[in-house]
């Protein structure tokens, strides 16, 4: 099949779902399909390349920071990105175009199937669905209400990664229909090493992502361990002020890429992983945890549950003092560590993309069957 992918963010910019799209872009072009990958461009990186039998197209954008994106970059993305990927589409008779991100990538996908009859398929990825990411794009959700709720009725497949978020997306459209589709593992050089006394925090510092209940927790205990805090964002600056004078050590590496070799052997060598998020699609810093061996204890909320499964320790969003006792109890048993990082192991099997890409394919060969008569769902 010929497969346009579209996404504003891909590696080595963005968060979760950037390296995502490009391992289902690696595997579906290593089963034989042709795959053409249209995204934004940021600094030095090469306008077009070809990697692991895919292309990609980085078309301009105004960006500031590979690790966040606001409103009004997502917008430059389209404009920037409508000419490219219309001149691709008169050029190949694409079979599918899939979309990843209601908003912004939606608005995009949507004219091109519409313009050129391609059946369109959505995965949405978490802040393109209202209310899971109010600290950052409520007012935005309330704007574009309206153009939400119409490209989720058009599109001919909308996927999730996890129920939890399916769930959510029907608390705004009761009547939609959401295939759920798990992430897969990302590629990364990342190998379970002999374990240190070490604590690891991994995701864009922002509020809901919780952290700063982690670091609360071992404020006051002199463990004789570590913590190592991964990631930037707008909330790096107050959960440095949290962790000043801390017990326990705290050090900030800032923004990673994946395949850095300083997050290989961070992710290797780490015994605990903490993950308290208050809100979550299908997190994929719990899948690269639970596949270096680590100890995890994760949030029970969102979609944290559906990645870890009996494999970690839940926790309540916010509940510094579980958090804590969850950390002692870690921390001073190696036996209970050694059994939830092999748990943590055995599970993540399960999220092989060559698993997860087949059902993709399996959609596309639905949807094109189809062609563009899907019942549109009513208001």
């Amino acid at each position: 099949m010929k497969i346009l992918m579209l996404n504003y963010e891909f590696p080595p910019i963005g968060g979760g779902a950037a390296p995502v799209t490009r391992e289902l872009c690696r595997q579906l072009a290593c089963e034989g399909h042709a795959v053409d990958v249209v995204t934004m461009h940021f600094r030095g990186l090469p306008r077009y390349e070809e990697t692991d039998g895919f292309r990609i197209w980085r078309t301009p954008a105004i960006r500031k920071r590979p690790n966040i994106c606001h409103t009004h970059e997502m917008v430059s993305f389209l404009l920037g990105a409508m000419p490219r990927a219309t001149r691709l589409v008169r050029e190949n008779r694409y079979d599918v175009i899939h979309c990843h991100f209601i908003i912004p990538t939606g608005p995009l996908g949507w004219m091109l199937s519409r313009r050129f009859r391609i059946p369109l398929l959505i995965t949405c990825h978490g802040s393109d669905v209202p209310g899971y990411n109010p600290d950052r794009f409520g007012l935005t959700h309330r704007l574009i209400g309206p153009a939400w709720r119409f490209l989720v009725r058009r599109c001919q497949m909308l996927v999730s990664p996890s129920q939890s978020l399916a769930d959510l997306i029907h608390r705004h459209q009761p009547n939609l229909a959401v295939r759920v589709i798990p992430n897969g593992i990302i590629e990364s050089p990342v190998v379970p090493n002999q374990k240190d006394k070490t604590i690891v925090l991994c995701s864009r510092l922002l509020p809901r992502k919780g952290f700063q209940h982690a670091l609360a927790a071992v404020h006051d205990l002199d463990l004789g361990w570590q913590v190592e805090v991964i990631g930037d964002g707008p909330y790096r600056g107050d959960l440095e002020r949290i962790a000043a004078g801390s017990k326990t050590p705290v050090r900030f590496h800032g923004w990673l890429d994946q395949r850095d070799p300083r997050f290989a052997e961070l992710y290797a060598r780490g015994a605990i992983f903490v993950f308290p998020s208050e809100s979550e699609n299908f997190p994929s810093v719990l899948l690269e945890a639970m596949r270096a061996g680590m100890a995890i204890i994760a949030s029970n909320a969102g979609g944290c549950p559906e990645v870890v499964g009996d494999a970690a320790m839940l926790v309540a969003p916010g509940d510094v003092e579980k958090i804590r006792k969850r950390i002692i109890e870690l921390a001073g048993s190696s036996e209970l560590r050694r059994r939830l990082g092999e748990a943590a192991l055995a599970r993540v099997q399960q999220f092989g993309w060559p698993t997860v890409a087949g059902q993709y394919v399996r959609c596309y060969q639905e949807i094109v069957e189809k062609g563009l008569h899907k019942k549109v769902t009513p208001p």
